[in-house]
């Protein structure tokens, strides 16, 4: 354990497992209640949101901070990903310095065998980035069920950007009988919209700004929706990127928000999500928009 301190407070600050298990024995009852925040760093104000709910509604909070290296399929982005742990800890600390923060190194978590787990996530793991991003969920899968296992929370904290991933999570959890509840948190967006992104970091100040037309069109998509068929609302968007050099459209899906699945006709039954990825040079924003 690594305990931080100035302005005469403490924040503590754990790089291995067995030190963070053996503290946390020492501080929960049986009554007591931790929420978690699995993140992988580059922390925002979407991440701190997170923790603001988990603080509001547990006892204790534990942040994870690691860039997992089994959920990238692209050894450059992996490269590129932003580790700013020092930084990370002063925005954290604007919230509480009571947060039990988990900065693990790779060999702490898997113990020399980098490799992920294989998952059935009943065909959640298929669609959108499963489809663009082979082994990335099973990657996911294996860091939270790992972590999971190490922090033993009681709630667990996951932005709704990443949509998919949050319903991955919530399968993973029941198929495998963790006594976790997950909780979906809505996204935030920067002041043009752009939904919050380590990656965003990334961007130019030009690029940032020209971002905001994903969302603009997302809720161009709600609209047309409402009255056009599936088809003629992802040719809307198909045409939305066609004469736009300075973006490429990766995927734009509509899809049953339980199954995940494409949709080809409405259900008036049913609840409907859009999903998209879009490169801005070759950084990768996604985000997503409710139908309904």
């Amino acid at each position: 354990m690594f305990a931080l301190n100035f302005n005469n407070t403490t924040m503590h600050i754990f790089y291995g497992k067995v030190a963070l298990i053996a503290y946390l024995k020492t501080i929960k009852t049986e009554n007591s209640s931790v929420g978690f925040v699995p993140t992988m760093g580059a922390l925002h104000q979407g991440h701190l949101a997170l923790m603001q709910r988990s603080l509001n509604e547990n006892d204790d909070t534990v942040v994870s901070i690691f860039v997992n290296p089994t959920q990238f399929n692209n050894q450059e982005d992996l490269a590129k990903y932003p580790r700013t742990l020092e930084e990370d800890v002063r925005k954290m600390r604007t919230l509480s310095d009571k947060i039990i923060l988990y900065a693990p190194t790779v060999e702490d978590i898997y113990e020399g065998h980098t490799v992920s787990q294989s998952f059935d996530f009943d065909g959640l793991e298929n669609q959108m980035e499963g489809k663009f991003r082979p082994g990335h969920f099973n990657g996911v899968g294996t860091i939270v069920k790992r972590l999971f296992e190490i922090i033993t929370p009681t709630n667990a904290y996951f932005g709704e950007k990443d949509f998919q991933q949050l319903q991955i999570v919530k399968k993973m959890v029941e198929k495998n009988h963790l006594p976790v509840n997950v909780v979906g948190c809505p996204i935030f967006r920067e002041p043009n919209q752009l939904a919050m992104s380590s990656r965003n970091e990334r961007l130019t100040p030009e690029e940032r700004q020209e971002a905001a037309m994903i969302y603009k069109i997302l809720t161009e998509v709600k609209e047309i929706f409402q009255t056009k068929s599936p088809e003629e609302t992802i040719e809307f968007v198909e045409n939305s990127f066609k004469n736009n050099t300075k973006f490429e459209l990766e995927y734009f899906v509509i899809a049953d928000e339980s199954t995940l699945l494409p949709i080809d006709h409405k259900n008036k039954d049913k609840n409907y999500r859009a999903f998209i990825a879009v490169f801005v040079n070759s950084i990768r924003l996604i985000d997503t928009i409710s139908l309904n």
